[in-house]
């Protein structure tokens, strides 16, 4: 898979990995589109990149993925690939928090929901364009839980088994599915506490980019590799791993 000259959107592309595949990715020749959020963010995204195009939404509101949707259709209809790379996640104890039944709706909402959504509507557009690809960014934690994150697992482990049965049900058609499986990785997800053994947006997008360009289809980023082989090993052991103390 040659990255260049493609029509891209980046979900969650002001900030962090999004922001990083975005300044990759225009640099190889793509017209780029993100979204996000805050409006903010992405202004100072297009100050850094001023060839990428913007557009200010919530994709946990559903107004607001049709408004992307429509925007794609209208603006970008030689859009050829999708990257569902937004997503939210809450540090939080279930039976503490008065506020997980609103927390748990904006996570599934935006992890899971929202690209079944984006797949669905903006698949007749990427299959009438050349070189159609859906790349959904699960993470490590699809394979095993992380206890602080109640809800996040299970969206990316729901978003992970969701890209399985898709590329099997699609794999007669003329369009890639692809997953990339995200370590730990130093962004504004951790809210400045991410743990020592994060690594940077510019490794994890570089070992990204080099697995998309040799056709791998399900791609696990840094040690991610490593902790799929334990987990199918001995779940229990991967389990303790991913959730000792420190």
């Amino acid at each position: 898979m040659k990255l260049q000259n493609h029509t891209i959107l980046i979900t969650g592309g002001s900030t962090g990995i999004g922001l990083e595949l975005a300044k990759v990715l225009t640099e190889k020749g793509n017209t780029v589109l993100i979204c996000g959020r805050s409006q903010e963010k992405l202004i100072e995204a297009k100050k850094q990149i001023p060839k990428l195009q913007i557009l200010a939404c919530d994709l946990s509101d559903k107004v607001d993925r049709d408004k992307l949707v429509k925007w794609v259709k209208t603006e970008f209809p030689q859009c050829n690939i999708l990257i569902n790379n937004a997503g939210i996640t809450h540090n939080t104890n279930f039976k503490g928090d008065d506020e997980i039944l609103v927390k748990a709706e904006q996570e599934i909402q935006l992890n899971l929901m929202a690209p079944i959504v984006l797949t669905k509507q903006l698949l007749p557009v990427l299959e009438q364009n050349p070189n159609p690809t859906i790349i959904n960014v699960t993470t490590g934690l699809a394979y095993v839980p992380k206890a602080a994150y109640p809800i996040y697992n299970a969206t990316k482990a729901a978003l992970h088994s969701f890209t399985m049965v898709l590329r099997k049900q699609l794999e007669h058609d003329p369009i890639d599915i692809i997953e990339v499986l995200m370590t730990v990785v130093d962004t504004p997800f951790h809210n400045g506490h991410a743990p020592k053994r994060a690594i940077s947006p510019q490794k994890a997008v570089c070992e990204m980019i080099q697995k998309l360009e040799k056709g791998k289809k399900e791609i696990r980023i840094d040690k991610v590799g490593l902790l799929y082989m334990i987990s199918r090993l001995s779940p229990k052991l991967a389990f303790r791993m991913i959730n000792r103390v420190g």
